[in-house]
């Protein structure tokens, strides 16, 4: 199997960051895989730019691009002439512009992570989800001594994971639990996730709602302490291609209550592993959370069914083993 290149040319830290700083040692594992470019971990294996070009001029090279710009610089290479297979991994939410669909018909493999995505593309995909480290998220071994860790108070914890914005739908999960509160004294609510700028102030306003008692516990680098504590993870997201917070939440055994976005029926069985509502349905949303703040049993059975789900079908592993398989057809493409 010849050299596979992850190039990483974006400087903000984005979810396309974190996946490639755990694909890519994944990868390695089965074959000489390495990024290209900064603003990754340190211990991300990489290819320095001189070995990248003499190598290019000696053997085929599979350049796997997570974004256009990259995708267009593997171009650039092809057209130097190099022996470059190229590979391309749609990552947007929402439907591509007509550039990304025209550039990408141009690559030997397109990877998609959903079967909408698959159809906005129009054209033939593979469609390989993502998957989580299964050594780092586990469920803890006590979970209740996990949540009082936390110093929050309360006997079970109820929130929210990832950036905070509207169309994260922080705003439908207060609405829906605010009245909750005071029925249920024993469950805490957070939301966990940076808040910047104006989100900053309307994070605030949702805080102010509930009388102070939602906690605002900002972004943390290292978020398995807080799916370990919480029995409940709602992830009310309006637009998602692939939601790594929903998997990596079930495999430290939470308890997910999910909006019914195009991948999420494929991730989880409605009443066994989770729990799914339209976007947007705050009313159901809060009967859902009703339903199962009276029965924290339920919450914890399955919370453990979908660490097991997890674990059998969403380890970073599995991801690995189907983009080898990517890899080969785009050899031999």
């Amino acid at each position: 199997m010849p050299l596979v290149v992850h190039p990483h040319f974006h400087r903000r830290r984005t979810g396309v960051t974190a996946h490639t700083e755990l694909i890519v040692p994944e990868l390695a594992r089965l074959m000489e895989t390495r990024a290209l470019g900064k603003h990754l971990a340190a211990d991300v294996p990489r290819i320095p730019w001189g070995e990248l070009w003499r190598r290019l001029r000696e053997e085929p090279v599979v350049w796997h691009a997570h974004r256009n710009n990259e995708l267009l610089f593997g171009f650039l290479l092809r057209l130097l002439g190099r022996q470059v297979r190229l590979v391309y991994t749609r990552h947007g939410p929402y439907p591509p512009s007509w550039f990304t669909r025209f550039i990408a018909r141009y690559a030997e493999q397109l990877v998609t992570l959903n079967p909408q995505g698959a159809e906005w593309m129009g054209i033939p995909s593979r469609i390989v989800t993502h998957g989580v480290n299964l050594e780092r998220f586990v469920p803890p071994a006590d979970r209740a001594a996990a949540w009082s860790a936390l110093g929050l108070g309360g006997r079970y914890g109820v929130g929210v994971v990832g950036r905070v914005r509207p169309n994260k739908g922080q705003g439908d999960f207060v609405e829906a639990i605010r009245p909750l509160l005071s029925e249920f004294p024993e469950w805490k609510s957070v939301l966990v996730g940076l808040a910047k700028g104006k989100d900053a102030a309307w994070a605030e306003k949702l805080r102010e709602s509930t009388g102070g008692e939602l906690v605002l516990a900002g972004e943390h680098k290292n978020v398995v302490p807080w799916y370990q504590g919480m029995s409940i993870l709602v992830h009310p997201s309006y637009g998602e291609a692939f939601s790594m917070v929903l998997v990596e939440a079930m495999a430290c055994g939470c308890c997910p209550v999910v909006t019914r976005l195009p991948h999420v029926p494929a991730v989880i069985e409605h009443g066994r592993t989770g729990f799914m509502y339209e976007p947007g349905d705050v009313a159901t949303l809060r009967e859902l959370l009703r339903m199962l703040f009276r029965e924290p049993e339920r919450v914890r059975q399955v919370g453990l069914n979908a660490a097991e789900e997890a674990r059998a079908r969403f380890g970073v592993a599995h991801e690995a083993r189907a983009l080898a398989g990517v890899y080969q057809a785009a050899l031999g493409g």
